[in-house]
């Protein structure tokens, strides 16, 4: 199948055609008022309107509760909902009964036992997104634009469809697949010219990259 690509943190008709037309898998929306990514569910659900049946649409959420799921499944009826929070496997599982929608739970990794949550979460998620563990006083859930140690994943037991994030850009993500061995990948901040403003060449560019790869 090749690289799967995801352009997460999209907010503008251009951006989101520039990731469509460069051939994104998967295109994402963020609702949480702390990012500067964030989108109301109005907007984020014009926007998945538009990219209904050429590319899966992702709305992104961080420790919701069932109120702000059923609305966000309403506004937005999104193909796949990613928890990124600090959702247990008991609440992914939870909602992705309630639901009915595929779910992706991304996990921060900084050390190798970081990787002991894959296990807890195989079974609940539908994909796993590994992304850098933000430090202890990061205001985002997220990896905030950094990497973290490839190569903690060479050695590790990982769920078909694992998607890699934190820290990927155009110049780099060529590398991260080689190291991983992943074939998904999921970029924001790489593909943004500040934060919150995403690049349509920087959009075009890293799919490239990262189909060159596969």
């Amino acid at each position: 199948m090749g690289v799967r690509v995801k352009i997460c943190g999209l907010g503008t008709e251009a951006t989101l055609d520039a990731a469509l037309q460069a051939g994104a898998d998967l295109v994402g929306f963020v609702h949480f008022p702390r990012s500067p990514r964030h989108l109301p569910l109005a907007e984020a659900g014009r926007l998945a309107a538009r990219a209904r049946g050429r590319a899966e649409r992702v709305i992104l959420l961080v420790d919701p509760d069932d109120a702000l799921v059923d609305a966000a499944i309403e506004a937005v009826d999104p193909d796949l909902i990613q928890f990124h929070g600090r959702e247990t496997p008991e609440r992914v599982a939870a909602l992705r009964w309630r639901t009915g929608r595929p779910v992706m739970k991304a996990l921060g990794i900084a050390t190798a036992a970081d990787l002991a949550a894959v296990a807890a979460f195989a079974d609940v998620a539908d994909r796993l997104l590994l992304d850098a563990k933000p430090p202890p006083d990061a205001a985002l859930p997220g990896g905030n634009g950094r990497a973290f140690d490839w190569t903690l994943l060479t050695q590790a037991q990982l769920p078909e469809g694992t998607m890699l994030s934190g820290g990927l850009d155009a110049g780099n993500v060529a590398l991260a697949l080689a190291r991983t061995g992943l074939s998904a990948v999921d970029v924001s901040s790489g593909v943004e010219t500040r934060p919150g403003e995403k690049d349509p060449d920087r959009i075009r560019a890293f799919v490239a990259a990262a189909r060159a790869r596969g």
